[in-house]
């Protein structure tokens, strides 16, 4: 009989500001699902924007994670050290003929959609909002495509969705799905990568992305159960994709509620949301900030 696998989940914060009470929510989730499973939580350190990520907000991290009672084992894993890995990555999906470069900018893609028939108003979205990309650089020849990369301009390595779609469900031999935690109990969902059209997965001088680092640091880590908000949630379609395609294991999702200001707006870094240290400063206890958060629901099979 094959061995029951230990729980493992991780909170993976990016050092590029400081932690809002949304983060310290996600932490505490995780760390509550490790306890329920006698398992292990960890912390990851998710810095591939090396041009965004601070030194003192990786410590910041720690500080404020100590403070809220959060535990995790160390030596803790950065993604800034693994750029090597995820270049054999993108490797492997580039002799899979699975990703090409695209040298389109932001300014050309935009007037492509517009010169379309329905013009951007009728163009799809992804699952995000964003415009899907129209598949400017996709069937390029490859004499165009060497004579474009001796130039040096700025490229990006995109996924073409349809092809990679296409294999991942000759692996599989049936749609692609994961398993989502948070209504409680195990529930499988089938998802469609498609909707997000040609993602980035690399760039010229960065060879990952969000989406590749991801899945391939959870595997390396042995996740059981990726536990992030639910703003991520419609990314897992792509990171089930990959996870088919570079045969790497599938961990259980739990996508819990985000927290939002009176307005109903999600909390952000980027919109200058304070952090909790500052409710710190202010003289509130941790009593106090965690009185600010939701009441933690646990999955059935974990609580």
């Amino acid at each position: 009989m094959k061995a029951k696998q230990k729980f493992i989940t991780r909170f993976a914060p990016s050092p590029n500001g400081w932690l809002h009470l949304g983060h310290a929510y996600s932490a505490l989730i995780g760390q509550a699902c490790a306890q329920a499973h006698d398992g292990e939580f960890l912390l990851r350190i998710e810095d591939i924007d090396v041009g965004r990520a601070r030194p003192h907000f990786v410590d910041g991290i720690e500080q404020d994670l100590d403070w809220l009672g959060v535990t995790w084992p160390t030596p803790v894993m950065h993604q800034s050290s693994r750029f090597e890995i995820y270049a054999e990555v993108l490797a492997q999906l580039q002799a899979m003929q699975l990703v090409y470069p695209c040298w389109a900018t932001r300014r050309e893609i935009n007037q492509a959609i517009e010169a379309s028939p329905a013009g951007t108003a009728a163009w799809p979205r992804d699952p995000d909002g964003a415009l899907v990309y129209p598949g400017l650089y996709r069937d390029t020849s490859e004499d165009q495509r060497q004579e474009l990369m001796w130039r040096g301009d700025s490229y990006a390595w995109r996924l073409d969705m349809q092809k990679a779609y296409e294999l991942a469900a000759q692996k599989t031999s049936q749609a692609i799905a994961y398993t989502e935690m948070s209504s409680g109990q195990p529930q499988r969902q089938t998802i469609d990568p498609r909707a997000y059209g040609d993602v980035i997965l690399a760039r010229k001088d960065v060879p990952t992305s969000y989406h590749i680092a991801v899945v391939v640091d959870d595997a390396a880590q042995q996740v059981t159960q990726v536990t992030r908000g639910q703003d991520l949630q419609p990314a897992t379609a792509i990171h089930r994709l990959l996870q088919i395609l570079l045969d790497l294991p599938e961990p259980d999702y739990f996508h819990h509620p985000l927290i939002r200001d009176v307005s109903g707006r999600r909390l952000s870094k980027q919109a200058g949301d304070l952090g909790f240290r500052d409710l710190r400063q202010q003289g509130m206890s941790r009593e106090d900030v965690l009185a600010l958060l939701p009441p933690i629901s646990l999955p059935i099979s974990l609580s």
